[in-house]
């Protein structure tokens, strides 16, 4: 009688164990499969759009600086007309596309947002673009009276977010798929 207990017992803890593993390596599927979508589909597209924006820009600077370095736009003397040309021709053309994808991507993907409330930080980004489309509606009117948004864009918080965002995950990801961590 004992022989016919323990052998139920011993069956019963290995389904236990199997049932227990299983759910375990299944959960374990299902947050390396959401952590590639984060990785994919939001905080790797943000990241390359944030480095990509903020080079551009300061390809722009470099080209467009005042001969104290300063940005037109932070000077004593006001942009010249020809300044402001050139800030509007980047402005549709490189800048305004690029964040506008970034606002895209945080609309789209805002589930696959790590935390659990929206970032402001990422609000705040929404708001920029939009700040800056009634700018671009205005010059498409012929009105040059305004050339920046009206939210100011917060460029290194984003970028910082995007690419502390992306490393992390990349860091999750690893650990998960068992990747040794070097350093």
């Amino acid at each position: 009688m004992i022989t016919v207990v323990v052998t139920i017992a011993l069956a019963f803890v290995g389904y236990a164990a199997t049932y227990l593993n299983g759910v375990r390596l299944s959960q374990r599927q299902e947050r390396l499969a959401r952590l590639n979508r984060q990785l994919s589909d939001f905080y790797g597209p943000l990241f390359a759009l944030t480095e990509a924006n903020s080079r551009i820009f300061g390809a722009f600077m470099e080209r467009n600086a005042r001969a104290d370095g300063r940005s037109p736009f932070a000077h004593e003397v006001p942009p010249s007309d020809d300044e402001l040309a050139e800030w509007r021709l980047w402005v549709r053309t490189v800048f305004l596309p690029n964040i506008r994808a970034m606002r895209d991507l945080v609309i789209k993907h805002a589930d696959l947002v790590g935390e659990p409330e929206m970032p402001p930080i990422l609000l705040q980004l929404c708001a920029h673009v939009s700040g800056y489309e009634i700018t671009a509606a205005r010059w498409e009117q012929g009105s040059y009276d305004q050339h920046l948004s009206v939210v100011p864009f917060p460029s290194e918080e984003i970028a910082a977010y995007a690419s502390q965002g992306f490393a992390g995950l990349k860091q999750e990801q690893g650990r998960l798929l068992g990747r040794r961590q070097d350093g």
